[in-house]
Formats: C-alpha cells, structure tokens, sequence
C-alpha cells in the first residue's frame, strides 16, 4: 500500500503544530503507520537551515531566504519524505511547499513563478494529497503570541496579513487539495474536522481510490 501526504498550514501562532501533533496521537490510536516532520527541519542538515532562517542576528536577503528553504525541503524530500511514503507511511508536515509561497512570494513579494519551479525542481513534483490551511486573523495571531518570536514571526502587521492573502488565494486555486479549517475554533473541533477529512483518505487509499 502506497503512503500519502498530508500537510498543515497557516500563519505563525495559527495552531497548526498543535493540530499537527494531535493528528500524530490519533494515527497512533488507530494504529496507522505514520511520520510526523516538520519544515524548515527533519533532518539534521534542516534543522541547521532552519536555525539559520530563524535567528535574528544574520541579516538574510530575499533570495537567499527563498533558497535556504529550498535547500532544506530537497533534503527532506529525498532523505526522508519519500522513503516514507515508498514505506507506506502516512507523513503529516508541518509546513511544505505553500509556505514558500505564501511567505517568500505573498508576503516578501518574491517572484511567485520562480518559487513555485523551485519547489517543482526540490520535490521532484511531489505535491500533498491532502492540505490543512488553519485559517486565522493576524491580530488574534499576535493576541496569542503576546509580542516577541522568531525572525520572521516578528515583521509587521502588513507582511502577515499579505501572507493570509496568499495561503488563501492557494487554497482557492486548489480547493481539491485544501480545507481550510476556522483557527479560533476549539482545538478538539478543529481536529474533528481534521480527522474526518484523513479517515476518508485512508479508507480511499485502502480502496484503491487514491
């Protein structure tokens, strides 16, 4: 049985990663093989790429911020992902490829088609069966994070509400692939909602339909 993958997005302090480690317990419970990694990181080079992207004392120019993000994903892809999914595992990834763009392009006003062929290129086409957009304001966002972050966490009101645009403007070229999911929601609902779109792959995938 093949694997599939299954990503979750959204703007920092969304809950996805909340959500992401929730349905890791659930694939537990029902004893659905599975990896749970997140991006930028899952490898041990990832993880440096992603400190490096993180931190705040290095400035970092748009292109390299772009590139970095596509180095860490190639590797993850190829190292990890795949085996995975060659394994038939279901892999859930916090965050992929439509954070790049969202954030780099939406949000930075990088250039869209360039980062999308880059995502092509690193993934070798790999694209997400299923995709979960928490959908959540930007002034709740800050709300929960109650001030400071991380490099990226920590840019204006503006760049973040140019982000949300993005991820929804993708959900809404893709709407086979995404469900977009209500961030204020209790956690436990939001997951119900989660699960019932997941169970209905993995009875598909057990059907031969996916």
């Amino acid at each position: 049985m093949s694997g599939f993958l299954i990503t979750l997005e959204g703007i920092d302090s969304c809950g996805k990663t909340t959500q992401a480690h929730l349905l890791e317990a659930r694939l537990e419970s029902e004893a659905v093989p599975h990896l749970l990694l997140r991006e930028p990181g899952g490898t041990a080079v990832g993880e440096k790429i992603r400190h490096l992207l993180l931190q705040k004392e290095h400035p970092l120019t748009d292109n390299t911020e772009i590139l970095l993000y596509a180095a860490a994903r190639a590797e993850l892809v190829v190292t990890v992902i795949r085996p995975a999914l060659k394994k038939g595992l279901v892999v859930v990834c916090d965050r992929y490829l439509d954070s790049t763009v969202a954030y780099q392009g939406y949000g930075s006003g990088g250039d869209g088609a360039w980062i999308r062929a880059l995502n092509e290129r690193v993934t070798g086409g790999l694209r997400p069966q299923l995709t979960f957009l928490f959908d959540l304001s930007v002034e709740e966002a800050f709300r929960r994070r109650g001030g400071g972050g991380d490099r990226i966490e920590e840019r204006d009101l503006s760049y973040h509400r140019r982000v949300r645009r993005g991820y929804l403007a993708i959900a809404g070229e893709e709407p086979a692939r995404f469900n977009v999911i209500d961030a204020t929601a209790p956690a436990e609902k939001q997951h119900e909602a989660v699960w019932s779109k997941v169970e209905a792959a993995l009875q598909g995938r057990c059907s031969g339909e996916l």
